[in-house]
This record gives structure tokens, C-alpha cells and sequence, in this order.
């Protein structure tokens, strides 16, 4: 007789490469709890004196009444709080964290303690000590160390290793499972799964554009008017932290859903949005950085139509905004013009956009038959080659057309139907200057050439440029005339590019050869224009005008540090580019593509979130 032995089958080992787990070792109950008791003391300690002395800049000695530093702390503390409070399920705080609250609460908090405790190192420094301290400052460090204590001790998600065979019939049940469980309300908030999206009605959409744009309208506002230094830090840490818990919290994924149901709505909010900023100033001297801005971004969204959507590495592209500048600066009626001639703005701006059209061609058409690299140095070339002409047209080295190294002066102020932009006016009792007249009009054009960029995009040739760049081998297999195509980017671009340069000719009275170099130290320039295309996201409206909002505004702010501060403004752009390479604000094929090997969308759902 046989005795069959049975053992009782193995029970299943925990994969621990799906575990969460904490940094510091704290659980994470407790760990939400201190995130969210540290945003809330945070909150509160804003209402008390930091410090004893009215000389460090902002004030900080008044009770009852936040002002400089304690207005960010005060926002970073109330948002952490917020997520802290949806990450327990309370009643109509859901909706806040529709991708999962602890990533979101973990950004929050750690940015109340960058905040919190850069203020408290800087008026140290500043002061000399932390006896200059009040107890209100004492009390923001110890709920910024609370915060990020909490924050560390959050759950995080180790990826799961590929398996040996990724076609597996198990692996691909495994794939769909993780993502249903992902997108699928759960109970229990306090592990910070993720809500499911309701449909809202329409009017409520459109209502939530227009908070969105109001808020983006007041911290633009915020962000430009910072009087002194260490505001300007504290809002950059604010802001960069703000924006990355609200995308890792879903909101801005929901918020783009929402506004690509209604793009007319947002196309108009957006521009109402932006005409109003010159009445929120009391004098020029933001509008002047305002305008300057909109020449940028204006200029960065054509170069965007050659780069993000036909895929053509141009890095000469300043060099349209110098055509269409000089053309415009020559016709204008500027008295060191070669030609006696003073035509209207809108005879000049054409002169300047077709002048540049025709440049496009010229060089485009002997140069688009190349790909990649040397498309990029050709390009390069052309701008250092134009520079060069203009530089030499002096009567002396070449003929007497731009004046060499002195350039153009002396552009008169634009003048349409009366409306002297040179001269300050009233409008419904606010009083606008000269650069928040020309702000107005660089409006307009922005608006224009948005309006060219999206519909362009939707068109045949937008879908073929997009082909083009994303194979042109194939592309050209299917029948579309890849030459051809590429030419009427270039072309466009160009345009674009030498229509923006028309009104830049007229705000700053003179077009020099310096203004118009691959790298300079000021934007807009062929090196600043890509960087802000590739930032703020290639192939999107909204990128290339966040991107170059932010590459102007940043170096216009950092001068306080000398020398050091193309190198601080260097590091920040590799960090971004480290964590989000696909853009602040990407196109969703791209972001795809920078995470095909996650199963969700960064921008959706977190691991810490998972």
C-alpha cells in the first residue's frame, strides 16, 4: 500500500515591490495627520510677528495682518491643509484630489516648508541671528518641520519590475487590472485613492475657466509686482510647488478636459483675463515687462509651429523677429532711415510680416531638404549670417541701409486712427501708459497669431506637419509633399515671427544688431525661444506663452545675482527638465511618450497616489 503524502500548498509571498512605503518610517495615518496639523499651524502662525524689526523687507512685525512672506506661507499652509482635509474623505473637500490625495498633500507640504523656512534663513542672514526672531517665527519652523515630516512619512509606490516576458497574457491582465483599480473609486480617503470625474453642467465649466483664469490673472500679477528679492524666491518656491500638488492631485488634467470642451470660452476668458493686468497696476513700469513678455511668447508660439508641430530644429529664429523689425524700423519714419518714408502701423507691420515671409523662403528652400542636425547648423548660420549683414551695412563695409553697429533710432511712437501709443490715456478712470498701450496691441497680435496657430493645427497641413515630425519617411510613403510642407512652416513661422518684430521695433525706439544674437543675455533670442517652447511644452497654445512668460520674468528678476545668475537659471531648467521633460503644460501625445512605461499618466494619477 501506497501512503500519497499531500502538503499544504505554499502560501503566496507579499510582492513587496507593491507595497507603499515611507521614507522615515512613520505610518502613514500619523503622517497625514502631522502634514495636516503642520499646514494649519502654518496657517496660523502667519497672524503673529515673525520678527521684531521692520527692516527686513515686507514687514514682518505686525499681528493680525500677513503681509510679504507670511501671504506665501499663508497660501502653502491653507493648500496643504485643504488636501490634508480631502485626503480624510471630508464632505466637499473630494473633489479636490480627483487623482489621489497623497502626492498632492506631500508637494503641498514640502513647499510650506521650502517657504516657511527659507524665510526664517533669510531673516537670520539678513538680521543677523535667530534672536531677531518673534515668536510667530518660531512657531512657522516648527509647522514647516511638522509638514515635511508629514510629507516624508507618506506612502510611496515602488514600480514593479518588468517581467521576463512583457507579452505575457498575464502581464497584460495585470497592466488592465492596475489601471481599473486606479481609475475606480474606493472607499477609504484616507489612503488617498482617487474619485471618480462627474460631468458638470455646462455653465459650471465655464464658470470654473473663469476662477481659473482669475486666479492665474492674480498670481501673474503677484508674481511680476514682488518689490524686493526675497519675495520673488519665495514666490518661485510657492508657485513651483503649488502647481506640481495641483497636477499630482488631477486638478489640471481636469481643468484641461474642461477647457478643451469650450476653447472658444477659454480663447476669449484668456484674453479678457490679460487685458485687464494693465489696470491692475498703479504706474508703467510693470507694463513695460508685460509687453515685453507678449513679443517673447508671440515670437516663441510661431518658432513653435517649426518646432513643435513640423519637428524643424531652427536656431536661428530670432533673426525673422530682426527682419521684420528693421523692415518695419525702415519704413516707419525714423529719420536715420535710408528711405523717406512714413507709413502707417499697419502698412509697416505688413511690410515687416512679408518681408520676413519672403526671407523664410529664400532660406528655406535651399535648407528643408535637410534633416535633423544639419538643418539645425544651417539654421544656426542664417542667424549669425544676418546679424553679420546688418551689422556691416554701415556705407563703409557694405551699402547704407541699416547704419552698422548703431542701428535704427529714433522710431517714432505708433499712431492709429489718433490714438497716439506714446502718450498716456484714460480709459474708464484708470490711467494707462505707453508701454500698457503698446501691451494692448501686442495683445491683439498675440491674439492673431493664436488664432493662426489653432487653426492651423486642425487643418490638412497641421496633421501633416505633425506626420513630418513624427516620421517623415512614412509620411512621404502616404503621398504628403514633405518639402512642400515643411516650406509653409518655415514660411509661417517666419511671418509670425517678423509681425511680433514690427511692434518691437516701435516699443523700443531701436533695432541694433546686438538685439538679434543665438544666445544674448537678454530674450527674446534664438537659444531663450527654444528654451521656452521645449518648456513650456512643444506642440500646445498655452506652452510657448507659460514658457516664455517664465524665461523672461525669472532672468529679469534673478539680477540681484550678478554673475551667478545665468547659472542659477541654468540648474533650474536642468531640475525641470529632470522631472518634467515633456513641458510644464504638454501635449498629451508627448507626455505619453516621455512615460510609455508607467501605466498612468503622470499628470493623472501618482504612484504615491496608487
Amino acid at each position: 500500500m501506497t501512503t500519497t503524502h499531500t502538503t499544504a500548498p505554499e502560501a503566496p509571498r507579499a510582492n513587496t515591490t507593491d507595497q507603499p512605503y515611507s521614507l522615515i518610517g512613520i505610518p502613514p495615518h500619523i503622517g497625514r495627520a502631522l502634514a495636516t496639523a503642520g499646514g494649519a499651524l502654518a496657517v496660523v502662525s502667519t497672524f503673529l510677528a515673525w520678527t521684531w524689526t521692520a527692516e527686513f523687507p515686507g514687514d514682518l512685525t505686525v499681528y493680525g495682518y500677513p503681509g510679504g512672506l507670511q501671504v506665501l506661507v499663508l497660501v502653502g499652509g491653507a493648500l496643504t491643509t485643504l488636501f490634508g482635509l480631502a485626503s480624510y474623505g471630508v464632505k466637499g473637500l473630494r473633489w479636490l484630489t480627483p487623482a489621489g490625495a497623497d502626492s498632492a498633500l506631500k508637494l503641498a507640504a514640502l513647499g510650506t516648508f521650502a517657504t516657511a523656512w527659507y524665510t526664517i534663513i533669510a531673516i537670520s542672514v539678513t538680521l543677523g541671528g535667530l534672536v531677531n526672531l518673534e515668536p510667530g517665527g518660531y512657531v512657522v519652523a516648527a509647522a514647516g518641520l511638522a509638514a515635511a515630516l508629514g510629507a516624508l512619512s507618506l506612502p510611496y509606490q515602488r514600480p514593479a519590475p518588468d517581467p521576463a516576458d512583457p507579452d505575457d497574457t498575464g502581464w497584460e491582465k495585470f497592466r488592465h487590472d492596475t489601471r481599473t483599480a486606479l481609475g475606480v473609486f474606493k472607499a477609504g480617503f484616507a489612503t488617498g485613492t482617487p474619485t471618480p470625474a462627474r460631468k458638470l453642467p455646462a455653465y459650471a465649466e465655464i464658470l470654473v475657466i473663469v476662477a481659473a483664469l482669475a486666479i492665474g490673472l492674480i498670481v501673474f500679477t503677484y508674481g511680476i509686482g514682488t518689490e524686493y528679492d526675497e519675495l520673488f524666491i519665495g514666490f518661485l518656491i510657492t508657485t513651483g510647488f503649488g502647481f506640481g500638488a495641483l497636477a499630482k492631485a488631477g486638478l489640471v488634467q481636469r481643468l484641461t478636459a474642461i477647457t478643451a470642451e469650450h476653447r472658444n470660452v477659454t480663447l476669449v476668458g484668456a484674453f479678457v483675463a490679460a487685458a485687464a493686468f494693465p489696470f491692475t497696476q498703479s504706474d508703467d513700469q510693470y507694463a513695460s515687462i508685460g509687453v515685453y513678455i507678449l513679443i517673447f511668447a508671440t515670437v516663441a508660439l510661431g518658432l513653435n509651429i517649426v518646432v513643435g508641430l513640423a519637428g524643424l530644429l531652427d536656431l536661428g529664429y530670432v533673426a525673422f523677429l530682426g527682419v521684420g523689425a528693421y523692415a518695419a524700423a525702415m519704413v516707419s519714419g525714423s529719420p536715420l532711415s535710408p528711405f523717406d518714408i512714413h507709413l502707417p502701423f499697419w502698412a509697416s507691420a505688413l511690410v515687416g510680416a512679408a518681408v520676413a515671409m519672403v526671407f523664410g523662403v529664400i532660406i528655406g528652400a535651399p535648407t528643408l531638404r535637410l534633416r535633423g542636425d544639419y538643418l539645425a547648423i544651417v539654421t544656426l548660420g542664417f542667424g549669425e549670417i544676418f546679424r553679420i549683414a546688418v551689422l556691416n551695412m554701415d556705407g563703409t563695409s557694405g551699402p547704407d541701409l541699416t547704419n552698422g553697429s548703431q542701428g535704427i533710432p529714433s522710431i517714432p511712437n505708433l499712431s492709429i486712427l489718433g490714438f497716439d501709443f506714446g502718450e498716456e490715456h484714460s480709459i474708464a478712470g484708470f490711467t494707462i501708459g505707453r508701454f500698457a498701450n503698446y501691451f494692448l496691441l501686442m495683445l491683439l497680435i498675440t491674439l492673431v497669431v493664436v488664432i493662426v496657430f489653432r487653426r492651423s493645427s486642425d487643418s490638412r497641413i497641421g496633421r501633416a506637419w505633425i506626420a513630418i515630425r513624427e516620421d517623415e519617411t512614412a509620411a512621404l510613403a502616404m503621398g504628403i509633399n514633405g518639402f512642400r510642407v515643411k516650406l509653409i512652416a518655415f514660411a509661417l513661422g517666419a511671418t509670425l515671427a517678423g509681425l511680433a518684430g514690427t511692434v518691437q521695433a516701435h516699443v523700443t525706439y531701436t533695432v541694433t544688431p546686438e538685439q538679434y544674437q543665438f544666445a544674448h543675455a537678454v530674450p527674446p533670442n534664438s537659444a531663450f525661444l527654444l528654451a521656452a517652447v521645449v518648456l513650456g511644452g512643444m506642440g500646445t497654445i498655452s506652452g510657448p506663452l507659460v514658457g516664455a512668460a517664465l524665461l523672461y520674468l525669472i532672468p529679469e528678476k534673478l539680477q540681484f545675482l550678478g554673475e551667478f545668475q545665468l547659472f542659477a537659471f541654468g540648474v533650474a531648467l536642468v531640475l525641470l527638465m529632470r522631472f518634467r521633460p515633456e513641458g510644464l503644460i504638454p501635449n498629451r501625445r508627448r507626455q505619453l511618450e516621455f512615460h510609455e512605461e508607467k501605466a498612468e499618466a503622470p499628470t493623472v494619477l501618482s504612484k504615491a497616489g496608487a
